[in-house]
């Protein structure tokens, strides 16, 4: 059931209270009458008022004096109130009224359109303001909900995932004893079944690794200094140079925008997406990767461009998802984890991910780092 906005109408003569009662009988608000400050003060402390109404003449506490202490007080300090005069009327009063923090000002004899519109402007505002606030709260508690639910499910990952590692050593470990011990016992199809059994059990070990990386990233905070991306790309192909496909691969790189970002974790980001780009394009003749940035108004956009095996755009929304892939793992290795990771560490940043790509003619994997991270 819907409560209706309450209305604080102060005025010491009755007639006056009973006219504005009048007036405003087929609107859905309540009225609170008051005639005097005194008593109009002892009604802000009972109700929570959308509206006042305020004659300026009255004994002992004009409205002038009553709209200066509403104003002071916490919670009546953002009341809208509309004077109304028979008396005050001249341009200096009603200036004097505006001053006082009136929101506006009716004379009397007054029309009663006049009021009824001014009344129902204030009540919609008051109204839009209610649900402005339910929303907001609403918004507060399904985030909250949901950022439990997301530290639910990276603890229950943790947890199953470590779990998970002990067992794949056990066969792991007990693989590497047959082949070691027994493995002249095997003919030629009990080593292959054995090699895929440990082969299997190696690479579930790196999915379970790659699940916890992404899980500990959802714990982790991100810490923003300055960053110069030329002298942190420099360094990764350094320590990238011995891996073979990079050996293989022309890499140019183009002028880098610096920015505010969790080096540690860019880092990675540039090591899977590098990685990735060498990877997929492997198999040309040149194999070449490029890497840029693009300064925008807010942003910094980075890029790293491949002339690879590209991929179908319609499949661009699965890039980005766990174990997710665009080709087989005969085809390419890994772990499927890679691109998650990337989506997780950029939008901590507060920025976007995402692709561009032709099958056959290789594809742009672009990340952006908000300039507004320089203000954080």
């Amino acid at each position: 059931m819907d409560i209706k906005p309450k209305i604080l109408v102060v005025d010491d003569r009755p007639e006056n209270l009973t006219t504005i009662r009048l007036v405003l009988k087929d609107m859905e608000v309540e009225l609170i009458e008051a005639t005097s400050g005194n008593d109009a003060l002892k009604a802000t402390l009972h109700h929570d008022f959308a509206l006042a109404l305020l004659d300026i003449q009255m004994p002992e506490m004009d409205g002038y004096e009553l709209a200066s202490i509403l104003r002071e007080e916490e919670k009546t300090a953002r009341l809208p109130f509309i004077f109304i005069s028979a008396v005050y009327t001249d341009n200096l009063n009603v200036f004097k009224g505006y001053e006082k923090g009136a929101f506006s000002f009716i004379t009397k004899p007054f029309q009663p359109e006049m009021l009824i519109n001014k009344v129902q402007f204030f009540i919609d505002k008051h109204q839009q303001k209610i649900a402005l606030y339910k929303l907001n709260e609403d918004l507060i508690n399904k985030n909250t909900e949901l950022e439990n639910v997301n530290r639910e499910l990276e603890a229950f990952t943790y947890s199953v995932s470590h779990d998970l590692r002990s067992p794949l050593r056990v066969i792991d470990g007990y693989g590497n004893v047959l082949m070691d011990d027994y493995g002249s016992k095997f003919d030629a199809e009990g080593k292959r079944i054995l090699g895929h059994i440990m082969e299997n059990a190696q690479r579930m070990g790196h999915l379970i690794d790659a699940l916890l990386h992404l899980s500990r990233l959802g714990r982790k905070d991100i810490e923003l200094h300055f960053i110069d991306m030329n002298n942190l790309v420099k360094f990764i192909l350094k320590e990238q140079s011995s891996i073979h496909f990079f050996a293989k691969s022309e890499i140019k790189v183009h002028l880098l925008e610096p920015c505010y970002c969790d080096s540690s974790l860019i880092t990675q980001v540039w090591i899977n997406l590098i990685s990735n780009a060498v990877k997929y394009s492997a198999n040309q003749s040149p194999s070449i990767v490029e890497i840029g940035s693009i300064k925008k108004e807010t942003e910094t956009v980075y890029y790293v461009k491949d002339n690879g095996v590209g991929f179908d755009m319609k499949y661009a929304d699965k890039l980005f998802g766990v174990f997710q892939r665009l080709h087989k793992m005969t085809e390419f290795e890994g772990t499927g984890v890679g691109l998650a990771i990337v989506y997780r560490i950029v939008t901590k940043h507060k920025g976007r991910v995402w692709a561009e790509a032709e099958t056959g003619k290789g594809a742009t994997f672009y990340f952006s780092i908000p300039l507004s991270n320089n203000f954080n």
